[in-house]
């Protein structure tokens, strides 16, 4: 199992993901914590009578002891992963290994195996988004009264404010937050129920102990600290999964959104923010001028895959045939993991931006100088009709002088619509120079952003706390 790089590896095995969310998913904890799962399972009959004291710290004593090889040999006879894991366990347990799984069926062990790691996989995103809102919570008291130029449909409309920006995408992160720990909270194992839900397996085993069914679960779940379903078949509802995969890819599209505009905002033409570009780094190999945002470029790359996996998990829960069927073993063994995985790197690559985000204030100014003075035309009409002027006429005048001024810009000149406005008669028959010199200031013209922007800080602040 140490592969190389003469063989294929999935780029999540190393390139993609921290090795921290790697071990979740690696095959060395899902078999120790299928182990964990038996001893919990045995510990419960233990409790019931049916396991000795003696059996019961044999198989604690080999619980870490892993033998991925062994298993591998074993299921290549067996032709069964859950059975040649077995069949490992109780080679190392000579006292304990007979009892190893004893009423239960494969999917007792490896659904509540999945949720286990599921939670770990939970509780580690969960801190790295509060790492990220904690960054953008900065960003938004450093920038909340910082004017700039805003685009709707692509295209120049009226100013706000840097840190009301970031707020926009701290809302949905937060959101994103809450609905992970809502999820991770919410998350149920499938318990100890047999081959098709019913017990029945267990019922036999248990007939004439001192526990039923029922309470032996309820002994087992408790050691492993985790919920159960009342109702599950084979395995518990294949929903759950598509409720992960739901939150994980709301979270993708929340940083997708980030990362897009991070990528518009870093174009020449408006040229406001950028990534850091090391000393001996390469923006392409035929252009050695190029400065790409690779890593808002790969943000938006591993959203878009992890988008897909809602559809796959629908699949499985709309096709989970009658009590079971295995057709969703294949795909769950590569979704959950790599699901996880790419949230995991997509968190990681949008910490980094936020910490070493370059912003041009100059570009800003720039910007907001080009373009801000055609926004700044309502207010001038707004001041016109409360100064006498009919609103019809007056907006006549800013339309044509706008149109003269756009020409202008266009052309590469500054912005001509100040002077035009502060020249134009008509203008000034119910406007003074001083009041029109006032309105066509836009910095200012940002109405409440700032105060909202700071509100949503302190609203991360209490989520987190």
């Amino acid at each position: 199992m140490n592969f190389e790089h003469t063989t294929f590896i999935s780029p999540l095995t190393w390139r993609y993901g921290s090795d921290d969310m790697r071990t979740i998913w690696s095959e060395w904890n899902k078999r120790r914590t299928m182990r964990q799962v038996w001893v919990a399972l045995a510990s419960a009959q233990n409790k019931a009578g049916l396991v000795t004291d003696e059996e019961l710290q044999d198989l604690r004593s080999q619980m870490d002891q892993v033998r991925i090889d062994r298993a591998l040999a074993i299921e290549k006879v067996t032709r069964h992963d859950v059975m040649a894991e077995i069949r490992t366990y109780a080679e190392q347990c000579p006292v304990g290994g007979g009892i190893i799984h004893w009423g239960a069926t494969s999917a007792d062990i490896t659904d509540n195996v999945d949720v286990l790691r599921m939670r770990q996989a939970c509780d580690l995103l969960i801190l790295r988004i509060a790492k990220l809102l904690l960054i953008l919570k900065s960003r938004i008291l450093e920038t909340a009264d910082m004017p700039a130029m805003a685009y709707t449909h692509i295209q120049p409309a009226e100013p706000t404010t840097l840190g009301y920006r970031f707020a926009f995408y701290a809302q949905d992160i937060l959101e994103d937050y809450r609905r992970l720990v809502e999820l991770k909270s919410s998350l149920k194992g499938k318990g100890l129920k047999g081959a098709v839900g019913t017990q029945a397996g267990f019922q036999d085993v248990l007939v004439a102990s001192s526990m039923d069914a029922v309470e032996m679960e309820a002994a087992a779940m408790e050691i492993l600290n985790l919920p159960y379903y009342t109702i599950a078949s084979q395995t518990y509802t294949r929903q759950q999964d598509l409720r992960v995969q739901q939150v994980l890819a709301g979270l993708a599209a929340s940083l997708h959104k980030f990362a897009l505009d991070f990528r518009m905002l870093q174009t020449p033409s408006i040229g406001e923010w950028a990534e850091p570009f090391a000393k001996g780094q390469v923006g392409s190999s035929a252009m050695p001028f190029k400065r790409n945002p690779i890593n808002a470029e790969n943000i938006c790359s591993l959203a878009r895959y992890l988008a897909a996996m809602p559809g796959i998990a629908w699949q499985n829960a709309a096709q989970a045939i009658l009590e079971r069927s295995l057709d969703d073993s294949a795909n769950r063994r590569l979704m959950q993991a790599e699901s996880f995985l790419v949230a995991d790197e997509l968190l990681r690559r949008s910490i980094r931006i936020l910490e070493d985000i370059l912003i041009n204030k100059d570009a800003m100014a720039k910007n907001l100088a080009r373009f801000g003075p055609f926004a700044a035309s309502e207010r001038i009409l707004m001041a016109l009709v409360k100064a006498g002027a009919s609103r019809q006429d007056g907006h006549e005048w800013l339309r044509e002088m706008s149109l003269r001024a756009w020409e202008a810009v266009q052309g590469g000149e500054e912005n001509p619509l100040p002077d035009l406005i502060a020249a134009d008669d008509q203008v000034r028959q119910y406007l003074s120079l001083e009041t029109i010199q006032q309105l066509m200031d836009v910095s200012a013209y940002t109405g409440t952003a700032a105060q909202r922007a700071r509100a949503l800080a302190g609203e991360i602040d209490l989520v987190l706390e």
